[in-house]
């Protein structure tokens, strides 16, 4: 019997994630026996940061309990009021709900697909998290990319945001501190996309998971702080602030005013009563850890900006690269001056010197430049001699 071709769904037919996809290449070079430097997951725990034991000694206690079976598909009552006090200390007023799902692209996936119909739109930054692309072709959404400027720090460029708005378009996506540059946004161009959003009756998506991770005495402030009449929807969890990224513990935060958003949030807690929870024991950390003192920071902020700092300076003083300096989560984004593409700059650079980065076009970038995304959390010496590679690769490469 002839076996017959089983067809996927065309929508994954444009699902990447270049994160993941440059390991392959990586594995083949760590193969031929060289030295590998990795700078390209966001994960602390493959370097010298640890989840706090608190966090494990009360997931620990709670498996102990037996609390292994499901949680309340919303989450633990104990934690949502944990992650509303949250809320509540960085400003937001007027919440209606509050989630607990597992990890914070749940939470994401989840309120993409009870809000954007087939056909229709949402904006996301770009560059950004890829994530968002793959939402996007899962729920048959179409793209609405909008830049982050460059030469403004990577803030949102709000006449773009202006310029891409239509009669389809049913939230924006923004990630602040943002993945990849690790920028942060000011009030200013907080207010702006407040505004934007409450004339035109979009939903603001505030991807917020990076809000404690901050440099040079940065303020975070939460976008839904700024009006409590404005539909937004602010997304958290363990992974980063927290360091753990293996736990899948996330959560979404809705505020507004609720009879705008009444019907949207029925619709969004269908989809998590019908996947009935996020992993049970891992949320008796959440309250300890949002209402404790979060001592962890204290060790592991210097530790991220001195990398920060060797990370900016020394790539900077490459001619041809230069770098604007991240103020929040662990990421830069490096621009390349050349006419080669940075796919093929950063395949060559891998299998030329053992560094692993990834390249711009995985996270978006405008058109005509080209970038790298680089990971500062590997130990000082990891990320000095990796810029030294990167460096005398340079030199020949152009």
């Amino acid at each position: 019997m002839t076996d017959r071709v089983i067809r996927p769904a065309d929508r994954s037919a444009n699902i990447k994630y270049a994160v993941r996809d440059i390991v392959v290449l990586a594995k083949q070079t760590e193969a031929t026996g060289k030295e590998m430097l990795y700078l390209n997951i966001g994960d602390p725990n493959l370097y010298d940061f640890q989840t706090p034991s608190q966090m494990i000694e009360e997931t620990y206690k709670a498996m102990k309990a037996n609390k292994n079976g499901y949680a309340p598909s919303s989450g633990l009552e104990e934690a949502r009021q944990a992650v509303k006090r949250e809320a509540e200390r960085k400003g937001i007023k007027n919440i209606h709900d509050v989630f607990i799902t597992t990890g914070g692209s749940e939470a994401i996936d989840v309120c993409l697909a009870a809000l954007v119909n087939r056909g229709e739109n949402f904006l996301t930054p770009t560059p950004g998290y890829p994530l968002y692309t793959a939402i996007a072709s899962k729920i048959e959404a179409e793209m609405n990319p909008y830049y982050l400027n460059e030469e403004n720090g990577w803030q949102p460029d709000i006449e773009d945001i202006k310029r891409k708005i239509n009669d389809k378009t049913k939230a924006i996506v923004l990630i602040n501190p943002n993945n990849p540059t690790g920028s942060n946004c000011s009030r200013e161009t907080l207010q702006e996309i407040i505004d934007i959003a409450i004339e035109k009756n979009i939903v603001i998506f505030s991807d917020e998971i990076y809000d404690r991770l901050l440099f040079d005495g940065e303020e975070h402030i939460s976008i839904a702080a700024l009006n409590p009449d404005a539909p937004v929807i602010t997304f958290g969890g363990l992974s980063k602030n927290y360091f753990a990224p293996g736990w899948r513990i996330g959560w979404g935060v809705v505020s507004g005013r609720e009879s705008q958003l009444r019907d949207y949030i029925e619709a969004i807690n269908k989809f998590f009563r019908a996947r009935l929870s996020a992993n049970h024991p891992e949320q008796y950390a959440i309250a300890p850890m949002l209402d404790g003192k979060k001592e962890h920071l204290q060790e592991y902020l210097p530790r991220l900006q001195r990398r920060r700092d060797i990370t900016f300076e020394m790539l900077n003083t490459i001619p041809g690269i230069s770098c604007v300096k991240p103020t929040g989560a662990f990421y830069a984004f490096p621009r390349i001056e050349t006419d080669k593409d940075d796919a093929e700059f950063v395949k060559e650079l891998i299998r030329e010197t053992g560094v692993v980065v990834v390249p711009g076009s995985g996270f978006g970038q405008k058109p005509g430049t080209k970038h790298f995304r680089v990971v500062f959390l590997p130990p000082d010496e990891i990320l000095t001699k990796a810029y030294q590679n990167i460096g005398e690769f340079w030199k020949t490469y152009q």
